[in-house]
């Protein structure tokens, strides 16, 4: 049996406690007023030698010469451009309000994406009758248990939401299906149909309640085969039984949770490829934090029936899905890119004018990175080797997810490195840790029933 040390305790309960201190100072920097909000976009502007106030300066030399008669249509278009001014203004507080917010999202999509991807694997190791991944069934099980943990904290943000406590899904707000509004949209109200709180709350729960019902069952069904008797396979019959449907339930519900969660953020945009985009990412992730935690445990003496082959692969689902990803993040891009169509490219403009360092920095370490080490076949049986990999394709796709949000709900305002940014990853992989670590000592490492395990045991090529 695993047992949770008292060091890698303590460190997911700093990491918790450092990062709820970053989460606190985010939300009580965050603006409370229009006017706080123009300050600190002033500020922002000083600090890189251009001032803010320029416009405005411009109009009052325009207007401040003296005793010049205004007529009407100048006076209306003053006060068109004082409600722009303020409109515009309204939507900067909004969107630095966000910040926090959104930085606190991306910590918690990300890690709930992790067990989600495991999860994913998970079942199909075993509609796959794989005979080598076995021995790794209890680590996979282990992150897994997260999930429950996670996704509830994730519908509770999608609840806050609903509830206006923020503006990251801009959608929400009734104004815009609001016919006599000024801020009628009238796209937005073409899909209001889908696109409403409460059906997106349901959607949701369906969502989380078929994952976790999956696996609650998985988990209760190979905890059963452990005390079966010799050549008592029915519990793996259920369990491949409930695998095979999971799988065609995840495929339809990761794709919409992808349009709910992430895309409607950008709620004009859309892409036919971005279910798919969002699952590789999901599972290169959760298939490298499986590797990660095996390497862990093997250097802490358990786990000593995983050898270098069961390694070897790990890391070759890693270098291919990482392929695989970079091959769904191209075609979109090119696709968008060579159709030029307005509504689809602001998408891309958005994320080059705004966050481009980040943008492209991420496709190093998401694709170049990778496969530049992991191409060659020995690097794969060194654990050093998988490890830094690992940790440098676990961030990149941390990244990933913070470009997929941010710039729709922060634009411009955004700051990578920030205490609400980093605190709110720390916070989440303390959370994570613990909860996954604790899992890991409720059952015996090594899985017992099933009808391949000496073929996982004896796996070597």
């Amino acid at each position: 049996m695993y047992k949770f040390s008292k060091k890698l305790k303590t460190l997911s309960f700093a990491l918790m406690i450092a990062g709820f201190v970053g989460i606190v100072w985010g939300f009580m920097n965050a603006p409370s007023t229009v006017e706080q909000a123009k300050e600190i976009v002033a500020k922002s502007h000083d600090s890189h030698g251009s001032g803010h106030g320029e416009a405005t300066t411009h109009a009052d030399e325009k207007s401040g010469h003296g005793e010049v008669k205004v007529d009407d249509h100048a006076s209306e278009a003053s006060h068109g451009e004082e409600g722009h001014s303020a409109a515009h203004d309204e939507h900067v507080f909004h969107q630095l309000q966000n910040r926090p917010w959104s930085a606190l999202y991306v910590a918690i999509f990300f890690f709930m994406m992790l067990a989600l991807g495991t999860l994913a694997f998970y079942a199909i190791q075993q509609v796959a009758q794989a005979g080598w991944s076995i021995v790794l069934f209890r680590v996979m099980e282990g992150i897994t248990a997260y999930l429950p943990v996670g996704a509830v904290i994730l519908f509770v943000f999608l609840v806050l939401s609903g509830m206006h406590m923020n503006h990251v899904f801009a959608w929400m707000d009734p104004a815009l299906v609001d016919p006599t509004s000024p801020k009628y949209d009238h796209l937005l109200d073409a899909k209001k149909s889908y696109l409403n709180v409460p059906f997106f709350l349901i959607r949701a729960v369906i969502y989380i309640a078929g994952w976790i019902w999956y696996r609650q069952y998985a988990r209760k069904r190979t905890l059963a085969l452990d005390n079966a008797q010799e050549g008592d396979i029915k519990q793996y019959k259920k369990l491949f039984g409930a695998s095979a449907a999971f799988l065609v339930f995840y495929l339809v519900s990761e794709s919409m949770m992808s349009w709910d969660w992430l895309m409607s953020i950008d709620h004009h945009w859309f892409s036919t490829l971005y279910g798919w985009y969002i699952f590789a990412g999901m599972f290169v992730s959760g298939i490298t934090t499986i590797a990660l935690i095996t390497i862990y445990l093997k250097s802490r003496g358990y786990m000593e029936y995983v050898n270098d082959s069961h390694l070897h692969d790990l890391a070759k689902f890693m270098f291919g899905f990482s392929v695989f990803w970079t091959y769904l993040w191209f075609s979109q891009f090119m696709l968008i890119w060579y159709a030029d169509i307005p509504e689809e490219v602001t998408y891309y403009a958005q994320r080059f004018d705004e966050i481009k360092g980040l943008f492209l920095g991420m496709i190093v370490m998401n694709f170049i990175f990778p496969v530049l080490v992991l191409m060659n076949s020995d690097y794969k049986r060194l654990p050093w080797f998988i490890v830094m990999a690992g940790i440098v394709v676990l961030i990149g796709h941390y990244i990933d997810v913070y470009i997929l949000i941010t710039p729709g709900s922060v634009g411009e305002h955004w700051k990578f490195i920030s205490p609400e940014v980093i605190g709110s990853a720390l916070f989440f992989l303390g959370l994570f840790i613990f909860v996954v670590f604790t899992a890991l000592t409720k059952a015996p490492l090594k899985v017992k029933g099933n009808p391949f395990m000496k073929e996982s045991e004896q796996f070597h090529y």
